[in-house]
């Protein structure tokens, strides 16, 4: 006799198939046949098709990028002449959120900077009351401050900081790497002295914020970082690069999390595997089984997919110890902006140690912490390095 409510065919299965060939077969279905033909589109999954598709998405992504670019400068073109209602912050205001933008002039065709600073300046505006206490600075370190036209053009809109007054001040750096930490550091520093805020955003210039950034900061600073052990961080990374988010990689803190992600999906799926087949609870083999599938399966079709359902709401967004590379978008608190700063003044930088190493050297050397947002707050769009020449440029 047939399980109750179970369909015929479906009983039959139950009745005559070992769970040993109906998992084996769900597993050669799913990993030799779904995951690749579903996900070999997706850029970082582990089915990505790098030889068929790297290069046209690279072409695509530069393609759409440029227009962003134009797109961008018409929003500024469009503002024309700038009123008080267009011109963001006041100077001698004491913000509580200070957004300092670090630019240099390179491939003006893809207005980077203008990117960035135009999707600040409407969300700024479409933020309201919540966003008051917001400013923008713009930090040009561009040798030749006058040729990065599009600065010019935004220093009508927003506030502008030059580092160098002429080409003879930058040749004193020894590197072009240290010559980027002394950047960084200027910026730093010049936030606090001009405007002495609580928090500072520090954001490159190809780092372009979500949609979602201003509600998502506002609580995590206001509702997750004022407990204890995430009190006095040194920063807090709010981009980490896409490729580099997989749990097997160097953080060894996201197999804590992997395993959760099992033994979440694991006892789920092992419980619909016995309401299904007709059985009061699952057993432990078969709730091992569903964990080594469902980690199998996020890592192969990539973390970074399944991170993006965090972004429903600001709560869900998750806040772990930060990991080595990349500055696109840092926050400080006013008192760890002034650690930071007497922190880079006693560092070197050179090839093979820039500056996203050096500041993540100080959270074992000076004994910090830090700490990174997942998702990412940011999109990196900028595939041309102002540091090392790339002439063709790819994705991955």
């Amino acid at each position: 006799m047939l399980p109750r409510g179970l369909p015929q065919p479906w009983g039959r299965l139950c009745r005559w198939s070992n769970p040993f060939v109906q998992f084996l077969a769900l597993t050669v279905v799913t990993f030799g046949v779904l995951a690749p033909l579903t996900c070999q589109q997706f850029l970082y999954s582990y089915f990505y098709v790098r030889r068929w598709y790297l290069r046209p998405m690279s072409q695509e992504f530069l393609k759409q990028n440029q227009e962003d670019g134009l797109r961008a400068l018409r929003y500024f073109e469009r503002l024309r002449t700038p009123n008080t209602s267009e011109r963001l912050g006041n100077d001698a205001f004491h913000p509580w959120l200070l957004i300092t933008i670090i630019t240099v002039q390179r491939h003006p065709e893809f207005h980077y900077v203008l990117q960035v600073a135009s999707r600040f300046h409407r969300l700024l505006r479409e933020c309201g009351p919540p966003c008051r206490r917001h400013q923008i600075l713009l930090c040009n370190v561009e040798t030749d401050p006058g040729s990065h036209w599009d600065a010019k053009l935004l220093s009508s809109f927003m506030s502008m900081a030059n580092h160098y007054g002429g080409r003879e001040k930058a040749e004193l750096s020894p590197n072009q790497f240290e010559k980027e930490k002394q950047d960084y550091a200027y910026c730093l520093e010049k936030s606090l002295q001009a405007y002495d805020p609580e928090y500072v955003l520090l954001v490159e210039d190809d780092a372009v914020p979500e949609e979602e950034i201003f509600p998502v900061l506002h609580h995590l600073l206001q509702v997750r970082f004022s407990k204890a052990h995430l009190q006095d961080a040194l920063y807090v990374k709010l981009y980490h690069p896409e490729r580099l988010q997989r749990y097997i990689n160097p953080e060894p803190m996201r197999i804590l999390e992997w395993l959760g992600v099992g033994m979440f999906l694991g006892s789920l799926l092992g419980f619909l595997y016995a309401w299904v087949s007709s059985r009061s609870s699952p057993s432990w083999p078969v709730v091992l089984f569903f964990a080594l599938y469902s980690m199998l399966l996020v890592e192969l079709v990539g973390r970074h997919y399944f991170l993006e359902l965090r972004r429903l709401a600001p709560p869900l967004y998750s806040i772990v110890p930060a990991t080595e590379c990349c500055t696109p978008a840092m926050l400080f608190s006013a008192s760890s902006a002034h650690r930071a700063l007497g922190y880079l003044k006693e560092l070197h930088c050179r090839p093979g140690f820039a500056k996203d190493t050096a500041i993540y050297s100080l959270l074992r050397t000076k004994g910090e912490r830090a700490f990174v947002v997942e998702p990412n707050l940011f999109r990196h769009v900028g595939l041309f390095s102002s540091l090392r020449m790339n002439g063709n440029p790819k994705l991955l």
